[in-house]
């Protein structure tokens, strides 16, 4: 049976939860592995594993009552390796990285920003900003909406001053939010959102860190920015959160 692999942390931590449950239904034990100074939280991995809510929860939670006594780099959900031995060798092989790690994410969360535009707000912002696509709405409102070769034009202009917009903006996200943050992580790129960025946050600076997302929200109403966290490093586990398992199966 292959091993899930919760964290990642240092054979010195004084409350490695044990025994708890962990992913799987029935729950899997949680174990340790113990390699040099460091140690790996893992349980068997259940078949078939899909991220249900009550496996997120209990990944979450493995997480949380490993934290609770140090600094643990958290693996995201789905973290596998083919047995406990390849976790040992992964800790062996890449210590010096995994003690930097521990290190400097001490003391440190994860917020995770998120940001798209109000649909309304931002076709408002970009006429007011640009006469050219106002006179071509005007011609066409004159012209009982314009031909169909008018109202592509227009459209066409609208979509580029939008995109030309939302690069902007995720850009003012960045500028304002990096000063607060110790490091950036730029997130998957998907539709729907044109910011997706994760910050590292000293929990210090929390509380100016969230400030500041208030002042972007307020300083642009046509941005609709979303928040989560605190959370574990997951982004910030450099080179990667799944790296070990991926050098596991190699």
């Amino acid at each position: 049976m292959s091993t899930y692999i919760y964290g990642i942390t240092a054979g010195s931590h004084p409350s490695l939860p044990d025994g708890i449950d962990g992913v799987g239904e029935p729950a899997q034990k949680v174990r340790i592995v113990k390699e040099g100074e460091l140690a790996a939280v893992v349980s068997d991995a259940p078949e078939g594993l899909r991220p249900k809510r009550r496996d997120l929860l209990a990944h979450q939670n493995v997480l949380q009552e490993a934290g609770a006594g140090g600094t643990v780099l958290p693996m995201r959900f789905g973290s596998l390796a083919p047995d406990d031995e390849t976790v040992a060798n992964v800790l062996a092989e890449r210590v010096d990285h995994y003690q930097e790690r521990l290190r400097t994410l001490a003391g440190r969360v994860e917020y995770n920003v998120k940001a798209t535009h109000n649909e309304e707000a931002v076709l408002h912002l970009v006429m007011a900003e640009s006469p050219e696509i106002r006179a071509a709405a005007e011609a066409n409102r004159r012209a009982d909406g314009g031909s169909y070769d008018d109202r592509i034009k227009l459209g066409e202009m609208v979509a580029a001053a939008v995109q030309a917009r939302e690069a902007e903006d995720s850009e003012v996200l960045r500028q304002n939010l990096e000063p607060v943050a110790e490091a950036v992580s730029p997130g998957p790129e998907s539709t729907g959102w044109l910011a997706n960025l994760s910050f590292l946050i000293s929990g210090d600076d929390a509380a100016r860190f969230l400030e500041t997302v208030e002042q972007i929200r307020t300083s642009h109403p046509h941005l609709e920015v979303r928040v989560n966290g605190p959370l574990p490093p997951y982004s910030f586990v450099e080179p990667g959160p799944a790296e070990p398992v991926r050098a596991a199966r190699e």
